[in-house]
């Protein structure tokens, strides 16, 4: 009986977070994310008993049919719902918690060939937006979203929104986050704005205090208002076109 209440558990949270969802049997039918879902517990329950290469199997038999890939050693909390289901790839020592919810393309991955676990920890209630990588040994705190195409190489302080390649923190328990340090930039091109910052500042100091204000753009404002003027003239003998 737990099992059909943890089926029906699932089919219900699809049709809590997916509008398009309209009744139970057409996400029972229609939704290859929850297949991926329900072929791995049956596969990590292989992987558990040692069955190693049955449960191998059948993870690649949800692959052929979901296109998602799902390590029979991945541990799934509860209602984890994957939108779309396309290209979803989770690695072998990844922990996702309940109430997760990932889009098409997102990768639960490894950044190297090393041993132990080497896989993200996504704790409850994250969204992940689709492209978005989550790659290492690293902990995406609970409530926190990953916004689409974005790269995550550490860790996600919860009740956190993070973007950009690499991922950085734009709100945090609903405050927006603002850089204003050109050192907090995770980018590769973070040393060329350091240099930057600091040239601009050089020639503030070298200017100091006779910098001449100016207005940018002056001469193309006056060029666009004496454009104006004459069309105003214009209108007076050009027809537009009326009556035809």
């Amino acid at each position: 009986m737990a099992l059909f209440e943890r089926i029906r558990e699932d089919i219900d949270s699809v049709l809590e977070r997916d509008p398009a969802a309209r009744t139970r049997l057409e996400v029972l039918l229609c939704y290859p994310g929850l297949w991926a879902v329900w072929i791995h517990r049956i596969s990590h329950v292989l992987w558990g008993a040692k069955w190693r290469l049955a449960a191998r199997l059948l993870s690649q038999v949800a692959r052929f049919l979901t296109d998602v890939d799902i390590h029979p050693g991945a541990l799934l909390g509860r209602r984890l719902f994957i939108d779309h289901a396309m290209g979803v790839v989770i690695g072998e020592t990844a922990i996702v918690g309940s109430d997760v919810t990932l889009y098409q393309g997102v990768t639960l991955g490894g950044t190297g060939k090393g041993h132990g676990k080497r896989h993200p920890t996504v704790c409850d209630n994250v969204f992940i937006g689709n492209n978005a990588n989550v790659l290492g040994n690293i902990t995406v705190g609970e409530n926190s979203r990953v916004g689409a195409g974005s790269v995550v190489l550490s860790d996600v302080p919860p009740n956190s929104t993070v973007v950009g390649v690499p991922a950085h923190i734009v709100y945090r328990n609903g405050q927006r986050v603002l850089i204003t340090d050109p050192h907090d930039v995770k980018d590769p091109l973070s040393d060329a704005l350091i240099a930057l910052a600091v040239r601009v500042e050089e020639l503030e100091e070298r200017l100091g205090g006779h910098a001449q204000p100016c207005e940018p753009f002056t001469a193309e404002e006056a060029e666009r208002t004496s454009y104006r003027e004459q069309l105003d003239r214009l209108r007076e003998y050009v027809s537009m076109g009326e009556g035809i």
